[in-house]
């Protein structure tokens, strides 16, 4: 065994004794890294969620913070997404993305089946002069659904849309865009406190040129990982995760690294 699949196979053992050790039996939820599961927040628990993800190939890396509110209850969800980008386009440029202003609904929530659909704002506040931005207010939907397959294993599907009119390349032509996004996830509870995640994510979106014309960029992701969570008597969760995702089809030869960190505590 090499040194490097050595090092990485102590790692593992040792976190899945810690989180097997850990105190507590809540289920590990709500905390997929590319996709959305479908549980909304539990009344009185607030989310705050932090995700970095880097692309070798492409040299780019974007770390995000998302914060979940119940409002007031499971039923009804408000959340957004701040993201901060290092793109290549064509120069090494990195700034503040477009915010995300998000309402979810708990459509479903019993036995083993969950959805729940999501509409999202998603303000110009990214330059797009940069790249990093549409320069213009776009508008997302997107339909998380979740099944408990058996105690070990829970699916899920998301399938969305983004729209976005008037959207800005950076010399400043425009045109309105439309992106489309799937995705599936299997999570196997090796112990209540530490899963297996692969999630598998397909992205289809347009691209304004300097002409107006535009350009549709397809992306497809295989995304192997783990995550844990480590329950502390104050009712605080802490998720650490970690993934590698690999592109095959339309992403072929890129791969990467991306770091999870969730903290779920109650309000008061």
């Amino acid at each position: 065994m090499s040194r490097f699949k050595y090092v990485l196979f102590s790692v593992l053992m040792s976190t899945l004794l810690v989180f097997n050790a850990a105190q507590g039996a809540n289920k590990i939820q709500d905390n997929s890294f590319l996709l959305e599961e479908a549980y909304n927040q539990e009344d009185g628990v607030i989310q705050h969620i932090f995700a970095y993800q880097y692309l070798k190939n492409a040299k780019t890396w974007g770390l995000t913070f998302t914060q979940e509110w119940p409002v007031p209850t499971q039923t009804h969800q408000l959340s957004y997404t701040i993201p901060f980008n290092r793109v290549d386009d064509p120069a090494w440029k990195s700034g503040l993305g477009d915010i995300a202003l998000n309402y979810r609904y708990q459509l479903v929530f019993k036995d083993n089946l969950a959805i729940a659909p999501r509409i999202s704002l998603i303000l110009p506040t990214g330059d797009y002069k940069k790249g990093l931005g549409t320069g213009a207010v776009g508008y997302q939907a997107n339909l998380p659904v979740s099944v408990d397959i058996s105690d070990k294993w829970v699916m899920h599907w998301n399938l969305g849309a983004t729209y976005t009119p008037d959207s800005k390349e950076p010399g400043g032509a425009k045109s309105d865009t439309v992106g489309t996004n799937f995705g599936a996830s299997a999570i196997y509870s090796i112990t209540q406190k530490f899963n297996f995640m692969l999630e598998a994510v397909w992205n289809s979106t347009e691209a304004v040129q300097a002409d107006a014309s535009k350009v549709r960029e397809d992306s497809f992701f295989i995304n192997p990982g783990f995550r844990g969570a480590i329950d502390f008597a104050s009712g605080l969760q802490v998720v650490p995760g970690i993934s590698f995702p690999y592109g095959i089809g339309p992403s072929k030869g890129e791969y990467g690294a991306l770091l999870y960190l969730s903290f779920e505590h109650p309000l008061f």
